[in-house]
């Protein structure tokens, strides 16, 4: 009995989430929901790895390359869409299978996190990334400290918008994002969540996957998804995609594609390091490990199972 239950499958990029999401879909009855923010964009199948209608299997995937490719999409809309085809699944007498590397997309919605609605400040915005063009993210982030240490120390330097976005949210409403998150988690969710979580053990075999990835990807049209969106220009939505931008230097003849395509694997690796970091801090994860369980996928379905079962 499915009775607003949730299970989400999480880990870092290659890890095999698809497969298993799949067949625990199959063997559950599921639908699933993808919680990449890559995925959600058209004009990316390749670099964003989205499963084809063959490897969906026949299995409802939603969320899915609904975006065009210069549209901006926030974690709040994800969450908002998220819950609705929760909602509807469940209605169906489905199971929900959320799947995806995203960590902040999971998070938000395993916690329930309530976004303050507020009309963005454009003016601030601008001034703020000035302010950044001038001193550089490192030098942000310890401004961030000042007010916000937690939030500082989790962001990434690579993470503009979202360094950019906790100053606007304490300027506007003089509270902090760590203090609007903390206080959004009193709320508790409308469905009970299991969460498994993918990975290897051997990190070295994970890093084989990504880099045998980037080669599948490249035999399937990479170069020409990628040239795409060169061509359409360098803004927002999934113009900053990985697997794209990696390839814009060779497009400008600024190095060979030799040196993009090992740039492109590095900066994967780098992503999945940064996923099992970010999702190594969550106790709630039940990790599997295909590497060294070769019954992996019976304990997966023993979680679900007794996860199913009526209290």
């Amino acid at each position: 009995m499915i009775n607003n239950k949730v299970v989400f499958i999480v880990g870092p990029t290659a890890s095999g989430k698809t497969s298993l999401s799949l067949e625990i879909a199959k063997h559950f009855y599921g639908e699933i929901i993808s919680a990449d923010s890559m995925q959600i964009y058209k004009g990316i199948h390749i670099a964003s790895a989205a499963p084809d209608e063959d490897e969906k299997q026949g299995i409802p995937h939603h969320l899915i390359e609904f975006l065009e490719a210069d549209s901006t999409f926030s974690v709040a809309d994800f969450v908002l869409l998220a819950r609705k085809k929760i909602d509807e699944i469940i209605s169906r007498g489905k199971l929900p299978i959320v799947v995806g590397g995203t960590g902040l997309y999971i998070d938000s919605l395993v916690d329930n996190i309530e976004f303050i609605e507020e009309k963005t400040d454009y003016e601030l915005r601008s001034k703020l990334e000035a302010h950044m063009d001038e001193i550089g993210a490192e030098a942000m982030l310890k401004e961030l400290s000042k007010f916000d240490k937690t939030a500082s120390e989790k962001l990434h330097p690579n993470n503009r918008r979202r360094i950019i976005r906790a100053f606007e949210v304490y300027l506007s409403t003089g509270k902090t994002i760590t203090e609007q998150n903390i206080n959004s988690k009193n709320r508790k969710a409308d469905f009970d969540s299991l969460i498994i979580g993918i990975n290897f053990s051997d990190r070295e075999k994970l890093y084989d996957r990504i880099n045998k990835r980037v080669d599948i990807m490249l035999e399937k049209g990479l170069l020409n998804e990628a040239n795409s969106t060169f061509k359409k220009g360098n803004g927002n939505g999934c113009f900053q995609a990985i697997g794209h931008k990696e390839l814009y230097k060779y497009f400008e003849n600024e190095c060979s594609l030799e040196e993009s395509v090992e740039n492109l694997k590095r900066q994967t690796r780098r992503y999945a390091k940064r996923q099992i970091t970010w999702f190594g801090r969550d106790e709630r994860i039940n990790w599997i490990y295909p590497d060294t369980q070769n019954n992996y996928l019976e304990k997966a379905f023993d979680l679900v199972n007794e996860f199913l079962k009526e209290v």
